[in-house]
């Protein structure tokens, strides 16, 4: 019966009811979606604080997102889905991901794109109000394609740190709900490393700058343990895109920076002296960092949309 009826909301969402497909594609986000979770909840399920179970979540299709197979980044112009030789791909979800967007897509150099989807869930080709629902399991993501020769991950990896509040669970700031939930998901052995030992490092970070021990509850997991759902990663519909770039964009952004910086490179790197530890190496400086890290209240937002030039700090 619940199923039956879940099954119907989304027919629903198809319509005019809860105008989940604005004409008008600045996309009214968040009020529908609340319509829909309540609903739900009346319904019975599911639970925002807790993944849906793989067997139950929604069977989604084989069919890709429109508008995007050719598209171009709105600031960047570069193609949304290719990756160029000798590039590297990250994926990592902290909140919302219109402002987790625009945070990597200003860094000066290296970015060759930046793009936003679902990521670490279980249904294919999910649509944006499936993956609201908490019926797909995923995570509102970024998707980041980028050169390691100007800008290292270890910087993206920073600033994903500090863009957000990653001990918050199942949200962030007022938006609740699994699909706000703060994950990095790694691609190779060595972002692996990388990520759990910035974990570490930051967590005592904010301990030491807060008085008060607080979890990280970051998802971590392998791109590949996704592959039997179809795959980690799957674009958003083209309207959300560079969301916050476009003409008409609501400047919204629920993600809490703490205010607290990740420790030197050389006081957490996991590897030891030698090429790996001067592979991963920050390429931006500390007068970046002094000038542009993620302040208190989500600060990107009121920013140019333009990348940061590198001859201001």
């Amino acid at each position: 019966m619940q199923k039956t009826l879940i099954n119907f909301l989304f027919m629903l969402s198809a319509s005019k009811v809860f105008a989940f497909a604005p004409v008008v594609r600045a996309a009214p986000k968040k009020e529908p979606m609340r319509m829909m979770s309540s609903i739900l909840d009346l319904l019975g399920g599911p639970n925002k604080s807790q993944l849906i179970d793989p067997e139950k979540a929604l069977p989604g299709r084989g069919t890709k997102m429109p508008d995007i197979e050719g598209s171009r980044h709105y600031v960047l112009g570069n193609k949304l889905e290719e990756v160029p030789k000798g590039y590297k791909e990250a994926v990592f979800a902290n909140g919302c991901f219109w402002g987790s967007e625009k945070g990597i897509w200003r860094l000066p150099k290296g970015i060759h794109s930046t793009a936003v989807g679902y990521c670490g869930g279980f249904t294919p080709n999910p649509t944006y109000e499936e993956a609201c629902s908490g019926l797909t399991g995923h995570a509102e993501g970024v998707r980041v394609v980028y050169n390691p020769q100007e800008v290292s991950f270890v910087d993206i990896l920073r600033w994903f740190w500090e863009a957000h509040d990653p001990t918050s669970g199942m949200g962030q700031g007022n938006d609740r709900g699994t699909q706000y939930r703060s994950g990095f998901y790694y691609f190779d052995d060595e972002q692996k490393q990388l990520i759990e030992a910035s974990k570490e490092a930051y967590e005592k970070a904010l301990e030491e700058k807060t008085g008060s021990k607080r979890a990280i509850t970051t998802e971590i997991a392998s791109a590949l343990d996704y592959e039997k759902y179809g795959g980690l990663w799957y674009f958003a519909e083209a309207y959300h895109q560079q969301y916050l770039a476009k003409p008409g964009s609501r400047p919204y952004c629920s993600a809490q920076p703490q205010g607290v910086s990740l420790p030197e490179y050389d006081e957490w790197c996991p590897f030891p002296e030698g090429e790996l530890r001067e592979k991963h190496r920050p390429t931006l400086p500390k007068s970046f960092w002094d000038k542009y890290a993620p302040r208190r209240g989500c600060s990107v937002v009121q920013e140019s949309n333009e990348p940061i030039s590198e001859s201001s700090y």
